[in-house]
């Protein structure tokens, strides 16, 4: 598959056409994801890392550092588009595809994901925040509102506060958006229990 972002791709041990499609924080890659896949060990399920599109440091970001972000946001929405739209013309299908964010990764779960035209199996925003929740229930496709969204935070994150983010997840709750929100005494990370539960979500959700 030819892609206009770069990636890594690991396929599934068992013959599968679910997919997870992995958006990395800012100053990371698809490099620092690598180990996720093993993590979760779901033998049927294929794995799609991507770059972000800006390079950042010794890694990339998917927009710019506040209050710069939108334009970042914008670009990053509008490729995202163009990629989940060429998987999908390949053996992949919307409802076996779970996107996964961390952090940068998470906004853009929710900014792109909620916008989408396909809805997808699920939906994972881990240790992130939202950049405009109003403007998002505005504009989102309204079918994904009872989609299925899990969304997680860390109470000591030292990088994206867990109130504020907390509170931005609570102006979508209120406009009857059904979000799994699930707290973690955490920092700015995927903690082993988070993982464990992550592993369950999605076995739900694909029926693996």
């Amino acid at each position: 598959m030819e892609l206009p972002l770069d990636h890594l791709f690991f396929e599934s041990k068992t013959p599968s056409n679910k997919l997870m499609i992995i958006l990395h924080g800012r100053g990371d890659s698809a490099e620092g994801f690598r180990f996720f896949p093993q993590e979760l060990g779901l033998d049927d399920m294929n794995y799609l890392l991507l770059n972000a599109p800006f390079e950042y440091y010794t890694g990339f970001s998917w927009y710019d550092l506040a209050p710069n972000q939108l334009p970042g946001i914008e670009y990053s929405k509008n490729i995202l588009t163009e990629i989940l739209d060429t998987v999908f013309e390949d053996k992949y299908e919307p409802s076996q595809t779970i996107l996964f964010g961390f952090s940068q990764g998470s906004l853009l779960t929710f900014e792109f994901g909620a916008r989408y035209k396909e809805k997808l199996a699920g939906y994972i925003a881990v240790s992130g925040y939202i950049y405009d929740a109003p403007k998002l229930l505005d504009d989102m496709n309204q079918d994904l509102k009872k989609g299925n969204w899990l969304c997680t935070h860390g109470y000591e994150d030292d990088v994206l506060p867990y109130n504020e983010s907390r509170a931005q997840v609570e102006v979508l709750l209120d406009g009857d958006f059904e979000i799994d929100f699930r707290a973690y005494h955490k920092t700015h990370t995927v903690d082993p229990t988070e993982f464990k539960e992550i592993r369950k979500w999605v076995k739900d959700k694909l029926s693996l």
